[in-house]
């Protein structure tokens, strides 16, 4: 068992950065189904999505170029879980996009891993 402890928000930005980095390499779709609770969901401006809908909207969405993470905070949620917020930029071409991000993790031990629970993006 992985225990939570002091490097919890190192342990979230970490995988916020995986799925920054899945998102920059095509696999965003492949990385937010795996990862994702069953009854998970990912919440955009306008659109709220289950873990069965998010690789059709990320094949459907144009590719990031880069990214870039701000003033991030992390919430404990009890032992095995917490929620890290933070200020993103993205980039397509020469576009940027500001959003407030929120992604609530848990520890899932019967997959390993730290799994999202909900994810929700906001413009600044």
């Amino acid at each position: 068992m992985t225990a939570i402890t002091d490097d919890l928000p190192a342990r979230l930005l970490h995988e916020a950065h995986e799925g920054w980095r899945a998102i920059l390499a095509g696999k965003g779709g492949d990385y937010y189904q795996r990862t994702m609770t069953g009854d998970g969901l990912l919440i955009l401006p306008g659109v709220v999505l289950g873990r069965d809908d998010v690789r059709a909207a990320f094949k459907a969405a144009a590719p990031l170029d880069r990214y870039e993470l701000h003033e991030p905070a992390v919430i404990r949620l009890g032992e095995h879980a917490g929620v890290l917020v933070y200020r993103s930029m993205a980039w397509r071409g020469d576009t940027a996009t500001e959003l407030q991000m929120s992604t609530t993790y848990l520890f899932d031990e019967s997959n390993g891993g730290w799994a999202i629970a909900a994810h929700q993006e906001s413009p600044v």
